[in-house]
């Protein structure tokens, strides 16, 4: 017993200095002053939330639905469905080492009195604890991030519960931001200190979690949904169009450099573009290939992800070096993305002031001119683009999320959420997909937790179901 605390005490020391380091030169004021100010913490962290998620974008999401494949046969082959244990540890250290400086943001602002600074501080926690339950299931949420209260073996939450506090977070955020001044436009890499567009983001993120947890109908999300678009538009402003996306554009200049910008090219180019994700593009003549592709003798061509074991295909398409730089892969969340979760509601009968097919080809539309492209003649009358009014649910699903996944590109585990949630857009699955062949439905918890947090772990796993890629979690049951 008396390791386990030391190992606990040990983990929640390097926490502790771990959120320091990097922010040594903010947190040291030549003036004296005790506590650093929000606009001094925000930008940093915002930027390296952002770099953290296309990692992982490039390294997870892509290879589980099927952007790429990372060829070959050996232990841990993301494309096969094979996941390591150890591989949630990355994303579950950083974000949650984030949030520490997020809920000093806050912490700072209501002492300043900036509703402004407060208001983002939610958006940006509800953000990220959302990917993070969305990631792994429960987890440590109402008592996570009190290693200064010498709290280091907080008790896991469940999900249900987790979810009900982002939206009051989000409630909140967003009357702190009703006719709330602008801010230092430096500290603030996305919005450049517009507090309304600050605003419009928290309800467009909003209502994504709105949706992603709309089957269960003991939350009474399909009532908010209706409120928030419906009935109270004006209270709940939303981006209304491409330039009011968050996206943080990555400018090449110190410090908004992309983290792909460092890497070798050789490193870059190793994984190869999957069929179905290029296959649609040719399909429909889209233009974005241009861009999202390289040439491979004289045409766009993809290789079949899950390919059978030891029989290697001949190699294709792979994406650009000009992405490495690309400031659009800093995407957080884009308006196409709210037009396609309007569509679904729409469909679903969740809204009606606007018809689906409005917000589908408005979406569509918007997700092609935001990478610099017009949309081509007669793209939206395509066989496989075109809305059909009379299409059953599920046609209408189908059309919806095989644009969506193109929207959702490299933006963080997003499509794979949406996937797990949907199982849209409809991914082939060959014989050397691994897993049975069941696409992974959520990361292991980190292995030092199982003796850090060992009595809270145990309690988790036993509510919660077996810690593997396996395991449902909550949103996602029946």
């Amino acid at each position: 017993m008396r390791k386990l605390k030391t190992i606990s005490m040990l983990l929640g020391l390097f926490a502790i200095t771990s959120c320091n380091q990097g922010f040594e030169e903010i947190n040291t004021n030549p003036n004296g002053v005790e506590k650093v100010l929000p606009k001094n913490l925000l930008a940093p962290a915002i930027t390296k939330v952002v770099g953290y998620n296309m990692s992982r974008s490039q390294r997870l999401t892509n290879e589980l639905m099927q952007v790429t494949v990372n060829m070959g046969d050996g232990d841990g082959r993301i494309f096969r469905y094979e996941i390591r244990s150890s591989e949630g540890d990355y994303l579950w250290n950083n974000w949650y080492l984030q949030l520490t400086n997020f809920k000093d943001i806050y912490t700072y602002a209501e002492e300043l009195d900036s509703k402004t600074y407060m208001g983002i501080s939610l958006i940006c926690q509800a953000w990220i604890f959302s990917m993070l339950t969305d990631t792994y299931g429960d987890i440590p949420y109402f008592n996570a991030i009190q290693s200064k209260e010498n709290n280091f073996t907080p008790s896991f939450d469940l999900q249900s519960d987790i979810y009900k506090d982002l939206f009051v977070k989000l409630e909140e955020a967003n009357t702190l931001l009703t006719n709330s001044t602008n801010i230092d436009g430096a500290s603030d890499p996305i919005f450049a200190g517009n507090a309304l567009l600050w605003r419009k983001f928290g309800n467009s993120l909003y209502l994504r979690l709105l949706m992603r947890v709309s089957q269960k109908s003991e939350l009474g999300t399909a009532a908010i949904i209706k409120k928030l678009v419906d009935e109270q538009p004006t209270v709940y402003p939303v981006m209304a169009n491409n330039t009011e996306s968050a996206i943080l554009r990555w400018s090449g200049s110190s410090p908004y450099v992309s983290p792909f910008a460092t890497w070798r090219p050789a490193d870059w180019y190793t994984p190869k573009l999957a069929s179905f994700f290029v296959d649609n593009l040719n399909e429909w003549s889209d233009p974005r290939i241009q861009k999202w592709a390289t040439l491979s003798d004289g045409e766009y061509a993809g290789i079949p992800s899950g390919y059978p074991l030891g029989d290697p295909p001949a190699s294709k398409s792979t994406l650009p070096t000009s992405l490495m730089v690309e400031p659009l892969l800093g995407n957080i969340l884009n308006y196409s993305e709210l037009q396609f979760t309007l569509a679904e509601a729409a469909i679903k009968g969740y809204v009606s002031s606007t018809p689906a097919k409005t917000y589908y080809e408005t979406g569509v539309t918007n997700a092609i001119q935001l990478w610099g492209y017009e949309l081509p003649e007669n793209y939206l009358l395509g066989e496989h683009v075109i809305w059909n009014e009379d299409a059953s649910l599920d046609n209408k699903m189908e059309l919806i999320f095989q644009q969506k996944y193109y929207a959702l590109f490299f933006t963080d585990l997003q499509s794979w959420f949406e996937f797990r949630r949907t199982g849209y857009p409809k991914l082939p699955i060959l014989s050397g997909h691994l897993n049975q062949g069941k696409m992974p439905v959520r990361l292991n918890y980190p292995v030092y937790i199982q003796s850090s947090n060992r009595e809270n772990y145990r309690k988790a796993v036993e509510i919660q179901g077996a810690d593997n890629i396996n395991t449902l979690v909550w949103w996602q049951k029946p």
